[in-house]
């Protein structure tokens, strides 16, 4: 009864890698509980966890292909594009969130386009994400998240989309992403680690919270919809300083990191997992998240109906 903070299903956003080929569930080893799925397939789970009560999946492309500037990532055949026209028909209720950057599609792993010193020009890049964003609402994209971290990219999709007729998609904003050492299952999941240097370039210093709020703000001056903060845990400040400051829903992202530790102690014997699930996503909604995206979403829908909340 006097309980502050409760969980629900509807809380949980499912992040789902989707790759070439039929019938493919591929399990990511460093990711227990996660997979590489074909098309076929990712319809059958993202039916499945709405089934469940979570209403949005976020979604990761595997291309067939990869050259430098990422160019599968807008094509109309595209991997997200063919998945996003499978979810529309078969889980037409299902929100559907799609990943924006260029790290799963270019042959080097960053997030843009390089000059000949091997940095990010984050100008030439801003088009890109244009591109792929307004053909990704094409193909029926409730949702455009970008996780580049280029800067003035939510104005650049903002303006790209209202001229494209999608004026009212809404933009998820990778508003606070930190250049973090918890991201390293997702990237054997997405096959998008850097094949030189890092991207501590483009994305925040963990130690830079007033830096972090301004990043903030300026995607909310350029028209985000929705606020990230990725990773949740080690950032549970930020997250509680964006839901005091701004308006908007606040997303707040259990990385593979987070939510692998959970899983590789557990299977130690070390921690309970159940509980220490529901203890991590409960600490991520008290701070002020009002989504969580977490591998652990369908398990903790799953304990959730058996009354965990009780």
């Amino acid at each position: 009864m006097v309980r502050e903070t409760s969980l629900s299903p509807s809380d949980f956003i499912l992040p789902l890698f989707v790759c070439p080929g039929e019938e493919v569930a591929s399990p990511v080893s460093s990711l227990p509980g996660a997979f590489q799925h074909s098309i076929d397939q990712l319809v059958i789970v993202a039916k499945e966890a709405f089934d469940d009560g979570i209403p949005a999946v976020l979604l990761f492309g595997l291309p067939e292909s990869k050259d430098a500037v990422g160019s599968s990532a807008w094509a109309d055949d595209g991997i997200v594009q063919r998945a996003l026209r499978a979810l529309s028909e078969g889980v037409p209720d299902l929100v559907r969130i799609v990943d924006v950057c260029f790290c799963e599609y270019t042959d080097h792993g960053h997030c843009g386009v390089l000059r000949e010193d091997g940095s990010v020009d984050n100008d030439q890049t801003l088009d890109n994400l244009a591109h792929q964003s307004v053909s990704l609402a094409r193909a029926g994209a409730d949702v455009i998240a970008p996780s580049d971290m280029m800067d003035g990219r939510v104005g650049a999709i903002r303006q790209a989309l209202d001229q494209e007729g999608f004026a009212e998609t809404p933009i998820l904003s990778y508003a606070a992403k930190f250049s973090s050492a918890f991201y390293g299952p997702f990237r054997d999941a997405a096959g998008s680690a850097p094949s030189f240097g890092d991207r501590r370039g483009y994305q925040m210093d963990p130690a830079n919270g007033r830096e972090a709020l301004h990043e903030v703000e300026l995607d909310v001056e350029e028209g985000a919809d929705l606020l990230m903060v990725k990773p949740a845990m080690p950032y549970l400040d930020i997250v509680r300083r964006v839901r005091d400051r701004f308006p908007h829903p606040v997303v707040a992202y259990q990385v593979s990191g987070e939510y692998a530790m959970l899983r590789a102690a557990a299977a130690n014997g070390w921690v309970d997992y159940e509980r220490c699930l529901m203890e991590s996503l409960v600490s991520i909604r008290r701070a002020g998240a009002d989504m969580v995206i977490t591998y652990g979403a369908r398990d903790a829908a799953r304990l959730l109906s058996q009354g965990w909340n009780e």
